[in-house]
């Protein structure tokens, strides 16, 4: 007889539906550094519907991975350790080509912190399972109370690097961007280039970027963190910079290769007409206004609109191209394609 697990409603209504695991082997990667305290918890937390968990002891400084090891007397359980750090996206990746690797069906990634619940894990395996996606992320952000909870500078910090997000990967209907809680089917992961993927903490949204590029589904699933006393290693203010200038550089990368490599279409046009006729209005009004300036003599009204109207056309051939970029989010889950691909090999 199948067994089955039950899946979580996305938005917490109570309503729970049946997804089948029995043809599934869920994999949970574990990145360890700084969470000696923590990481048997979450381990004694994660149930039975996962098959095989991947320990990443990321160079850790307290020794986990030996904790692990000594305590853990789960089979499902394997440590993997680094010689030196590579950062969270750099054990994550090493988790990932292991459990692809033993089979994997689904992967998991849960910090070993104790912030996450392992008991939400069947909430974002179902829409998976359940061909609604191709990968599945935390939204801290669904319940009003949660932030209630979270400090004002990390509230701040999300919000800031959430809409960058939205920009450099075209997911627009997502938030929470940092949130490590993900799940991802191994077939879609086999075909990330995963050595291009960001090793430090943009790991979480260079991901983003890089599934765009290949189209797949994403979504968020909400949930709550827990906030004890553990101490988190992520500083918004000190990888702001950092972050604002990766993601300038995927927003570039996106809009070329998905509005001029790959194809060429009414977007493309807006977005050159729109730069070209708001640089043209930009520099024509500045130089103008500066030569007025300069020689007191007022601006005749014909210098002013010829230099306002190129302003407002190429604002509104910009937002023209945002509005068709928000409706172009992947709506198709690829991973479906990837089977019916290898079954005709």
């Amino acid at each position: 007889m199948m067994k089955r697990t039950a899946e979580r409603d996305p938005l917490m209504t109570g309503v729970r539906h049946d997804v089948p695991t029995s043809l599934a082997c869920i994999a949970v990667v574990i990145p360890c550094y700084n969470v000696a305290q923590e990481i048997m918890s979450v381990l004694g937390r994660i149930g039975p519907e996962c098959s095989r968990i991947f320990v990443v002891d990321d160079a850790c400084p307290q020794h986990s991975g030996d904790i692990v090891e000594a305590q853990c007397n789960d089979p499902r359980v394997r440590v993997i350790r680094h010689a030196q750090n590579q950062g969270v996206g750099g054990a994550v990746i090493t988790g990932y080509r292991a459990a692809i690797a033993a089979g994997a069906s689904v992967i998991v990634k849960i910090d070993g912190d104790g912030q996450m619940t392992p008991d939400l894990l069947p909430s974002f395996v179902g829409p998976i399972l359940a061909g609604q996606a191709d990968y599945t992320k935390g939204n801290r952000f669904y319940d009003l109370s949660n932030i209630t909870r979270m400090p004002t500078l990390r509230i701040v910090g999300n919000a800031a690097l959430s809409f960058m997000a939205k920009l450099s990967s075209g997911y627009w209907d997502l938030f929470d961007p940092t949130n490590g809680y993900t799940a991802i089917h191994a077939d879609v992961a086999r075909h990330l280039p995963l050595e291009k993927v960001s090793k430090g903490y943009f790991f979480e949204t260079d991901l983003l970027f890089r599934l765009n590029t290949i189209r797949a589904v994403v979504i968020d699933i909400p949930m709550s963190a827990e906030y004890g006393d553990e101490v988190s290693n992520l500083k918004v203010s000190r990888v702001l910079s950092e972050f604002l200038s990766k993601h300038t550089t995927n927003v570039a990368k996106r809009v070329f290769y998905n509005y001029f490599l790959r194809d060429f279409s009414v977007a493309s046009l807006e977005l050159i007409f729109g730069i070209v006729l708001l640089a043209f209005g930009l520099v024509y009004g500045v130089t103008n206004w500066v030569a007025s300036y300069r020689s007191g003599i007022p601006a005749t009204p014909g210098t002013v609109i010829l230099s306002a109207l190129p302003v407002l056309a190429g604002i509104q051939f910009l937002i023209a191209f945002v509005s068709f970029d928000m409706a172009s989010i992947p709506k198709r889950v690829i991973h479906a394609a990837f089977f019916d691909s290898a079954l005709r090999k």
